[in-house]
């Protein structure tokens, strides 16, 4: 059963922060919506580090690099350095580099926006497709030979996904059973300033279709331990003095639940009241709720 926090207990909200050393927090639907912050924000972030705690975001958002997001945070006038921030586009192409050892003689095809892209600039994995003008068109797509120089499918959230690129994707796996098939993340929906929209899941989910059952995707991006492991292989922290701090039940809570990790959820995202209490609660129960970060103000 979870815990639940609330301004007129306040010790609660102490008792926490004394509790856990290393803060993980996801981004859209916990600090902001699109570029609208949450409330209470910046002083909850302030707080935990004048209690010198380790903070670390970590979102499935893989639209941005971690310097564009450090613009973002700098933006809306958040404390935030690089090498804090883990995004799934970092972990993929991290993935890639370090785990699959990706060949230099083989390229990425991508589904995704130029954040991505930096990424797998920063590992040195080549790429084509992305943001290039030849298959951000709303012409069908011509022939599209195999090409055995694509070692991997990388699919993103992609917001200017058409016919041409889910095409090119699909005969790049469909044609080399070597070829790897990947996913930032397989979030199915985000939530934004403009109100929740489909998400990098929601990209995928015609290939997935399409390929059928014997061409599984692997999702680096939460509730996946790939995600962990990239962390794990920049800081380190105890498990038992860290906690996740997120919006949505199948992704962050369940990320930071297999990772031995304590969780906290909070109701400024995705995640309802019903869906912890309705008539068909989820059986992802996280150790904490309270309805927004800015809450976390009550433990000074």
């Amino acid at each position: 059963m979870s815990i639940r926090l609330d301004s007129n207990n306040p010790e609660l909200y102490r008792e926490l922060l004394d509790k856990y050393d290393t803060w993980m927090l996801d981004c859209d639907g916990v600090l902001w919506h699109g570029d609208r912050l949450i409330d209470g924000t910046v002083q909850v972030l302030e707080i935990l580090r004048s209690h010198r705690k380790r903070v670390l975001f970590v979102t499935n958002n893989a639209t941005k690099s971690r310097p564009n997001y450090k613009k973002k945070f700098d933006g809306l006038g958040i404390e935030a350095h690089v090498d804090e921030v883990f995004g799934s586009a970092y972990a993929a192409a991290v993935y890639l580099s370090s785990v699959l050892n990706f060949p230099n003689d083989k390229r990425v095809y991508v589904i995704g926006m130029s954040g991505l892209e930096d990424e797998l600039r920063s590992e040195g994995v080549s790429f084509i497709g992305g943001t290039d003008p030849a298959d951000n068109t709303l012409s069908a797509p011509g022939e599209i030979p195999p090409d055995s120089s694509v070692g991997a499918v990388l699919i993103g959230l992609d917001t200017s996904i058409n016919y041409t690129k889910l095409s090119r994707a699909f005969r790049y796996l469909h044609s080399n059973p070597e070829c790897f098939f990947l996913a930032t993340n397989q979030d199915s929906t985000f939530p934004s300033e403009k109100g929740l929209l489909p998400g990098a899941g929601a990209i995928l989910a015609p290939l997935v279709t399409a390929l059928g059952p014997n061409r599984p995707v692997t999702a680096i991006g939460k509730p996946s331990s790939l995600m962990l492991d990239a962390i794990k292989a920049k800081h380190n922290f105890d498990p038992k003095r860290t906690i996740m701090v997120g919006d949505r039940l199948n992704t962050d809570i369940q990320f930071g639940k297999s990772g031995g990790l304590a969780t906290l959820l909070v109701l400024t995202g995705i995640t309802s009241e019903d869906d912890l209490t309705g008539p068909n609660p989820s059986p992802i129960v996280p150790d904490y709720v309270t309805a927004s970060i800015g809450d976390l103000r009550n433990a000074v």
